[in-house]
This record gives C-alpha cells, sequence and structure tokens, in this order.
C-alpha cells in the first residue's frame, strides 16, 4: 500500500453518539492533523512545531487558534466584506478553552514554538464544535513529533430533570441546570469551566467525577490511535527538546545562602504585611543584591544564578504556607482581605459600584437600554441576539505599568465572560424585565482575582440600578500549594501566590449555589478530594463577601435611575403591525418624533416602548393604542360629526393622531333620533359630540353607526295619560 492510500480512522461512542478521528487524508504536511467528526459536526485540528527555538525566548509560545467558518452553519458573514474577519468572542472562548488544559502537560523549560488550530467545517447544533475541537487538538498533539504530557479527553456534563447528561443536545440544553466542561488526563482532572443555575457544591463535584469517568475513556481511545497510527507510519517518534538547564556548580554554591537571604526577606514581609509594590521593591532589592554578589563569583552564569533565585523564593513562599500555614502578607489559609465597597457613586449612570478587596479595586456601571439593543451575534451557534453583556477592561494603570491601550485581549474576554456567565443565572427575564443589560467592569488596581472582583462588583451595580436580580451573587479566587501528599487550599489568592502556587480556582454563586466556576492548573491534575475541599473552603469565603454586600445594600433598589429609560409594554394584533409602522416607516418615524421614545415591535405583536420621560412613553402607548384599536360591533362610543349631508352625517369616534384620519362611519338620518327626522341640521352640527352605537359594516366595508340606538327609548305613552283625550268635532255634531 503506498503512502499516498494510507488512511486511518477509528471511532469512539460519546453520550450516545459516534466521534470518529480521521488520519492521512488531509493537512498532510502538519506536524500532526486529525479530522474529527462527532455527529454531523466535522473539525480539522493540527499541531506544528517549530523546528528551531527563537531567540530571546524564555517562556513558551503556545498558540491555539479557533477558526470559525460561517459556511460550517450554511450562513454569508454579515458587513460589507462577507467574509470572516477577528475571532468571534465564542471562539476565543473556545480556544482558551482548548489551552489551558494542555498547556501545563508540556514539558518545563520546552522552548520551540508550537501552534495548534482548530477550524470548523461542518456544525450540528447537537454536537458542540468546541469540544470535538479539544479531542482533536489532544489527538493531533499526540499523534505529532512534539513532546506533550497527554493525551487529554474533554466533555461537557448537564444535569436534565436531576440527571447528569453526557454532552447534552440543543433539546436538552433548554432544561440543562448545569454546563460543566471537564477535561484531564487517564489520572486527573486538567480544566473545569461551569457555567450553573445555582447548582450544591455537592452536586458539582459528582459532574466532575462523573465527566471525569468518560474522560479516562477518550484518553485511552486516543492512545490507541497513535499506536495504530504507529504502525500504519502515519504517527512520529517524539522529538527530544532541548531543556536549558541550571548550572549544578553554581545551585549548589548559592542555593543555601540566598535560601536564608530569602526566608529572611519573607519573614519581614510577613512580619510588617507589605503590599504589593513595597514586597516586589523589596524582593527586588534583595535578589538584585544577592546576583550581584554571585556574579562576581560566576561572571558567566547570570541565568542560572536568576533561575536559582526564582526557584528559591518560590520553594519559600510555598514552605511557609505548607508548613507554617501563613502567607506572604501574613494572612492564615482561609482568610479573606479586608473589603471596602460602595454603591451609586456615580451620578449620571443607571447604576454604579465601587468594589475593594485588598489591593484589588474594580469599579462596575450598569447601563439600561431598549431591547434593539440587544447585541446581533454573527457566529455559528443558533442564538443570534444577546440582552445581558458584561465586558472588562484592564488598563495599565492598575498594576502600575507603562503600555499601549489596545483592543481587548484573550485575557481581558475571558475574564468578562466568566463573570457574565457568574451573573447571568439571576438576571431576570425579558417578560419580567424588558431591558438589554450591559455592564461594564473596568480593573482600577490589580492584585489577584479581579475577575471575582468584577462578579461582586458587578453584582453590586445592578442592586444599585433597581434591577431585580433573582438572589445576590459573590465570587472568590481559590488557590492551591501541594508538595507531595500535603496540600494547602488558599482563600482569596493574590497575585504572588497565583504566580508561585498550583491552581487558580475562582467559583462564584449565591446563597442557593454555583453559578460560575473556573479551574486552571500548572501541575498535572489534581484529584476529586482536593477539588472538594476547595469548593468547601470557597463556599465559606463567598458567604462571607455575600454578607458584607449586603450590609451595604440589602435589596436591588425599588425604583430605576432618574436617568435610565421607563419601558412601557404592549400588546397588539400582529396584522396591525403595519398601521403602527406605515409605509416605508414614515407613521412610527413621526410617533419617535413626536415623543422621544424608542420602539420595538416584535412579530408575534409585543410592544416595548422606552422613554426617560414617563409622558412621552405614555403618549406612544397612546398613539400605538389609537392607530391599532378594533371597533366593536354592539359597543357605544363617543364620537365627534366631521361632516353633515343631506343623508346623515359622519362621526370619527376613534380620532385620528400625527394627522392621519382617525376610525369615522355614517349615522343615517333615520338613525339620528327615535322620531321622524326632517333635516340632519335639526338634531346635530359639524362640531358636535354625540353618543353613537356600533351597528355593523355596510357592502362596501362602511362603518354604520346609530344616534338612536345610543339614546334611552322614549316611554310610550297610554290612553288616559297625559292630556284629556278628546274625540274629533265632527263625531260630536254627529251624536247631536
Amino acid at each position: 500500500m503506498s503512502e499516498e492510500q494510507k488512511i486511518l480512522e477509528k471511532e469512539i461512542e460519546i453520550g450516545g453518539r459516534r466521534l470518529t478521528l480521521q488520519l492521512g487524508k488531509v493537512a498532510r504536511q502538519a506536524g500532526g492533523s486529525v479530522l474529527v467528526r462527532y455527529g454531523d459536526t466535522v473539525v480539522l485540528v493540527t499541531a506544528t512545531m517549530a523546528p528551531e527555538i527563537r531567540e530571546g525566548i524564555d517562556f513558551f509560545p503556545l498558540t491555539v487558534d479557533y477558526e470559525e467558518r460561517l459556511y460550517a452553519v450554511g450562513r454569508i458573514p454579515g458587513g460589507f466584506i462577507k467574509r470572516e474577519g477577528r475571532p468571534s468572542e465564542k471562539a476565543i472562548l473556545s480556544a482558551r478553552l482548548i489551552d489551558r488544559p494542555i498547556r501545563p502537560l508540556f514539558p518545563k523549560g520546552f522552548r520551540n514554538e508550537v501552534q495548534v488550530v482548530a477550524t470548523v467545517l461542518s456544525v450540528d447544533q447537537d454536537n458542540a464544535p468546541e469540544i470535538t475541537a479539544m479531542i482533536g487538538a489532544s489527538a493531533a498533539l499526540h499523534i505529532s513529533e512534539i513532546p506533550f504530557g497527554g493525551p487529554i479527553g474533554g466533555v461537557i456534563v448537564g444535569l436534565v430533570d436531576g440527571q447528569f447528561v453526557l454532552n447534552p443536545t440543543l433539546a436538552q440544553a433548554e432544561k440543562n441546570q448545569l454546563h460543566l466542561v471537564v477535561a484531564g488526563t487517564e489520572e486527573a482532572v486538567m480544566m473545569v469551566e461551569a457555567g450553573a443555575r445555582e447548582v450544591p457544591e455537592e452536586t458539582i463535584i459528582e459532574g466532575i467525577a462523573y465527566g471525569h469517568e468518560k474522560i479516562k475513556e477518550i484518553v485511552n481511545f486516543i492512545k490507541a490511535f497513535r499506536e495504530e497510527a504507529l504502525a500504519l507510519g502515519l504517527a512520529k517518534p517524539k522529538f527530544e527538546p532541548v531543556i536549558e538547564e541550571i548550572n549544578p556548580e553554581v545551585e549548589q554554591a548559592i542555593a543555601g545562602e540566598a535560601e536564608e537571604k530569602i526566608r529572611a526577606a519573607v519573614q519581614r514581609c510577613i512580619a510588617e504585611r507589605l503590599d504589593k509594590k513595597e514586597r516586589e521593591k523589596f524582593f527586588e532589592e534583595v535578589k538584585t543584591r544577592l546576583a550581584q554578589a554571585y556574579l562576581e563569583t560566576f561572571p558567566e552564569e547570570e541565568k542560572s544564578i536568576q533561575k536559582v533565585l526564582e526557584n528559591t523564593e518560590k520553594k519559600v513562599v510555598r514552605e511557609f504556607i505548607i508548613k507554617h500555614k501563613i502567607r506572604i502578607d501574613g494572612r492564615t489559609l482561609d482568610e479573606v482581605r479586608p473589603l471596602a465597597i460602595e454603591v451609586g457613586l456615580l451620578p449620571r449612570t443607571h447604576g454604579s459600584a465601587l468594589f475593594r478587596r485588598g489591593q484589588t479595586q474594580v469599579l462596575s456601571t450598569v447601563t439600561l437600554g431598549p431591547i434593539s439593543d440587544e447585541q446581533i451575534l454573527d457566529g455559528l451557534d443558533v442564538e443570534e441576539t444577546k440582552r445581558f453583556m458584561h465586558h472588562y477592561n484592564f488598563p495599565p494603570y492598575s498594576t502600575g505599568e507603562v503600555r499601549p491601550i489596545r483592543s481587548p485581549g484573550r485575557r481581558e474576554i475571558g475574564h468578562g465572560a466568566l463573570a457574565e456567565r457568574a451573573l447571568e443565572a439571576v438576571i431576570p427575564g425579558e417578560d419580567v424585565f424588558p431591558y438589554t443589560i450591559r455592564i461594564v467592569s473596568e480593573v482600577l488596581e490589580s492584585n489577584g482575582s479581579t475577575s471575582m472582583g468584577s462578579v461582586c462588583g458587578s453584582c453590586l451595580s445592578l442592586m444599585d440600578a433597581g434591577v431585580p436580580i433573582k438572589a445576590p451573587v459573590s465570587g472568590v479566587a481559590m488557590g492551591l500549594v501541594k508538595e507531595g501528599d500535603e496540600v494547602a487550599v488558599l482563600t482569596d489568592i493574590q497575585g504572588i501566590e497565583d504566580h508561585l502556587g498550583d491552581m487558580d480556582f475562582k467559583v462564584a454563586g449565591s446563597a442557593g449555589g454555583v453559578t460560575a466556576l473556573q479551574m486552571d492548573i500548572k501541575i498535572p491534575g489534581v484529584t476529586k478530594e482536593i477539588l472538594a475541599k476547595a469548593l468547601a473552603q470557597a463556599h465559606e469565603g463567598r458567604m462571607y463577601i455575600l454578607q458584607k454586600m449586603l450590609e451595604v445594600i440589602p435589596a436591588y433598589r425599588p425604583e430605576l435611575s432618574p436617568y435610565a429609560p421607563r419601558i412601557l409594554h404592549m400588546v397588539i394584533d400582529p396584522d396591525k403591525i403595519r398601521d403602527v409602522i406605515g409605509p416605508g416607516g414614515r407613521i412610527i418615524k413621526k410617533i419617535i418624533e413626536e415623543t422621544n421614545a424608542e420602539i420595538d415591535i416584535e412579530d408575534d405583536g409585543r410592544v416595548f416602548i422606552a422613554a426617560v420621560d414617563p409622558k412621552g412613553g405614555r403618549r406612544a402607548m397612546e398613539i400605538i393604542e389609537s392607530l391599532t384599536k378594533e371597533v366593536v360591533t354592539g359597543a357605544i362610543y363617543t364620537g365627534k360629526v366631521t361632516r353633515v349631508t343631506d343623508f346623515g352625517c359622519f362621526v370619527e369616534i376613534i380620532p385620528g393622531v400625527l394627522g392621519l384620519p382617525g376610525k369615522e362611519g355614517l349615522v343615517h338620518i333615520s338613525q339620528l333620533a327615535h322620531q321622524r327626522v326632517n333635516k340632519v341640521e335639526d338634531v346635530v352640527k359639524e362640531g358636535d359630540t354625540i353618543v353613537v352605537k356600533v351597528l355593523g359594516y355596510d357592502n362596501q366595508g362602511r362603518l354604520r353607526l346609530s344616534r338612536k340606538d345610543a339614546l334611552p327609548a322614549e316611554p310610550r305613552r297610554t290612553p288616559g295619560a297625559g292630556a284629556p283625550h278628546r274625540r274629533p268635532a265632527r263625531a260630536r255634531e254627529a251624536r247631536r
């Protein structure tokens, strides 16, 4: 068999559906290339490594790109260019979802550039392309020459009708209480990300364990796939990377003294509770003095010296946490930094809050708008619009740095999406609160978990804006230090603990349960027991923070800001929509111009009227009611006589608006009064206001009205009543 004909295809069942890996058919010049099919979702995933290390690189340059193609769902891109441009927010989040579980599995010190590209070619909405791409990335890396400590597997765990479901379908998603993405190796969980509707922590742990069991099957499936690929010559032997090592002579000579000096520096930081800037400056001075002294002995070993000092700092800080149960800022393991909370500080925004925890400070603002302000989505999902948005900004001054301000990067988008997911579960539905809601979180200071600070600040700003949220939400970031069998879980981690620790575990939720969580680790996985401990400790931390938040604002405000639009809601007959819009939109433009209100009309007849001035909103509603009001046969109306003719008069029973004619009908002369009317003007004149009853429509569709039927009936005369009865004179004469 020639190389051209060598194709390997292997399949596994996940969630009752077949997932297929195919190798050898497409993109064969990439380091590793797999075509993955899950149902009718198809993703091409490639993994390629640069053969040489770029000069000056002191980190692992891994890039994960998730390329959405709108032809995958049969759509043409919007806009003028009509081709895909910068990645959508969903594409960026999907790339991060793949990056986070694979990054810790590359060798430490590996510096060759690696690029993973997932191109979505076809989408079946029942089978998530991001999970398909994650499995494909694992397989592509595993069959390539790239040194990789995987493979990994990934699944989505749902909770439908109280039962866990693997990779929920679109129909199941409508009833789903939990969207839990779990990724890991055969031995341990590497990454967790979830959005939930106030789900208890115990259920989250059970869901992670449930997903990990299937992940083990996927991992073994990919291992078997590589073995078969090797047998066919389609997989490659692993590359042995060049890892820059520390000079052992340097390490042996300086490690002891360096550890002693750095331990003394850490003790001073703990005793004096130095803040971030003071601590950074102090440590930099200590390490600079040590480095200069050691360079006199080892002038050619600057890199090794710096690495020894970094490793020593990490070792000492972790040692204080593990052995002494104390952190570098003097806190205990479960202690939350001091909190400062303020709401309503910006006079013209619809809602605002300033949340500070230690040296992390976030300003969150809420803007309320009409439904027409919702975001239009141009992506691969079934959702076309979004009415709740949370945006996160991280300016350089928040860390005391100077750098150009660009459009939001992957980190900003990821942090913003996490906070949005945490709050989405408590946002009221459109039927209860018919507004588009946008929150912007500005990070003003950063020293640990600005995303959870954004959750707290954003919840407070929603309450300040008077948004009727279902429950208040708080969030906290947890850390982990693990040395052998010894484990320390940290509440409310700061920057240095994130940098030197083994895990960043963010948890947000209400008193009723978890609404979002995200876990990233730097070690090869964590166990179920560690996760359970971290979640339990996180619950205590976020409940403490929530209590402090509620001391400032116990509930959402009963009234909206005077600067927020008031939205009135009404329902009209869908057939009457054209009467409100008018030819070329002329009528609705006139309504907006006269009332200064924004008007949104849905296809089902729902009308939303937004106006900062309540009078303008009410006037717009009155106009629309007038334009769509039905004339009811048999009903009585008060109308104005518009014309008088020989055969009757025309009466306007529903006034016209915006210079448009109202609804009028004819009162025939015979319907003007109970007695005979010889002349119309004897009863009514033009401009008179009269009461009429609707009789219906004539053969030509004209409205028929009656004044007579709207009047009280005349009393009937009976003999002997009233004036004396007189016989005619001729009768009297005849009797004589």
